[in-house]
């Protein structure tokens, strides 16, 4: 490991840079996606999804750059896990715009646990937006 460790020190220093800008991106973004989010949007057994739009080219679009955008979040928070930087929330992000079998459920199961939807139902009230209801 040190062997790759010297012959990537330039990737590691770039990575190591963009920690804290991915910081300040995700602690700007968040906010906004979680205070603009449906209350009901976890009551929902099937959501609005990608591939019910009725445009084929445009569906397919959507789909891919949402998954390619998604990996790239999840490869990104996997490496922020070994360096300073934000990895579980960007990788929950990046698992958050992917589409596969299985997430609703998880996404179910994560946002019913009191430490994680207290805080997000403080926020939304703190911006005048009921909690989230979850059935």
């Amino acid at each position: 490991m040190p062997a790759w460790t010297q012959e990537h020190e330039m990737l590691l220093v770039i990575l190591a840079a963009l920690s804290p800008v991915s910081l300040l991106v995700i602690a700007a973004i968040a906010p906004l996606l979680i205070v603009r989010m449906p209350v009901d949007y976890f009551n929902h057994r099937r959501r609005l999804k990608s591939e019910n739009h009725p445009h084929p080219v445009l569906r397919l679009t959507v789909l891919l750059t949402k998954n390619i955008l998604g990996s790239i979040f999840v490869f990104a928070g996997v490496i922020m896990l070994f360096i300073p930087g934000q990895g579980l929330l960007t990788l929950f992000i990046g698992i958050m715009l992917m589409d596969f079998p299985g997430k609703y459920h998880a996404e179910r199961w994560l946002i019913s646990n009191t430490p994680v939807l207290k805080p997000i139902n403080w926020l939304r009230a703190k911006k005048g937006k009921p909690p989230l209801s979850l059935e």
